[in-house]
This record gives C-alpha cells, sequence and structure tokens, in this order.
C-alpha cells in the first residue's frame, strides 16, 4: 500500500507530548506523508507535566509519561522534525487522505472553536476521509456543524470515547 498524505494538528498552546509523538511515529513509520499544522505556523512545544518523568495521575495512579516517550519527544524537537510547520488556516484538505488532530489541554483554546479547524474537519468528512482526534481534540468534533444535517454535529448519533467526567 503507499502511503497516505496526512494532516496533523498540534496546538501552539498546550500540547501534551506523547499525543502528538506516538501517532507522528506510528504514522511516519508505515510510510506516509506527513504535513504538521499548528494555529501559529510554529513548532508546537509541549506542556511541561507531559514532559515530566515522576508524573503520576492522580485518578489512575500511574506514571504518565515514560522515559521513552520523554527520550524520543526530545529527538524530535532536538532534530527538528515538528519544525517546518504551516499555519492551520493555510491547509487545504484537498492535499490530504486523511485529518489527525492531536490533543492535549490547548486544543480547547487554538483548535476546538477555530472555524479553519472545523473547514478542514468538515470537508474531510464530507469527502469519507479518515478522520481522527485524540483527547480534548475529540471537542473539534462535537463544534463542527454539518450544514446538511440541520446543523448538527458531525458526531451526532455515534459514540465517541474521550476522558472521563470525573476526570
Amino acid at each position: 500500500m503507499e502511503g497516505k498524505k496526512i494532516l496533523l494538528l498540534a496546538s501552539n498552546y498546550g500540547l501534551w507530548a506523547e499525543e502528538l509523538q506516538a501517532p507522528w511515529d506510528a504514522l511516519k513509520n508505515a510510510g506516509h506523508d506527513l504535513t504538521l499544522a499548528t494555529y501559529k505556523g510554529m513548532t508546537p512545544l509541549p506542556i511541561k507535566i507531559s514532559m515530566d518523568p515522576d508524573l503520576i495521575d492522580p485518578m489512575q495512579n500511574i506514571l504518565v509519561n515514560s522515559p521513552e516517550v520523554i527520550k524520543r519527544v526530545n529527538e524530535i524537537l532536538d532534530n527538528g522534525e515538528w519544525s517546518n510547520t504551516i499555519k492551520i488556516s493555510e491547509a487545504r484538505m484537498e492535499d490530504y487522505d486523511a485529518l489527525v488532530i492531536v490533543g492535549g489541554p490547548g486544543a480547547a483554546v487554538d483548535m476546538t472553536g477555530n472555524m479553519f479547524v472545523h473547514k478542514l474537519v468538515l470537508n474531510a468528512y464530507k469527502n469519507k476521509k479518515i478522520i481522527a482526534a485524540l483527547c480534548y481534540a475529540v471537542g473539534t468534533f462535537a463544534f463542527t456543524r454539518d450544514p446538511d444535517n440541520r446543523n448538527r454535529s458531525i458526531i451526532y448519533g455515534r459514540n465517541v470515547a474521550a476522558h472521563p467526567h470525573e476526570w
């Protein structure tokens, strides 16, 4: 199978390190051509707690950030893999086969309510392209409205998984 062109969207205001690193590496290793886009068109930098090797998730009582992930994210940042970003507002979904929106608390700041993101998501949805969102980025699907379905969310009537409300 030939690699696909995949657009990844990441926050400039609170990226969770592994939520970009894991899909980035998995898709890259599978032979896909990746384009990274952020609100500012700048390298997305992980929030500090997502790189803390001693962070224990209070709900699950487990260490969250593995040394391997932290090492790999530092390698990516050092070698500039995430430095060649474009602005989300300049991305055209017609140029890509799939869309991946990564999470972290910043997704609520610069992606969930971003009309450029909604346009990309709706275009991918309408053209039956693969769309995926991690963690807080699922909110982009909730707020992307389909004018052909009474302006309901594109996830109206579907099951989605995200953090439990208690978290």
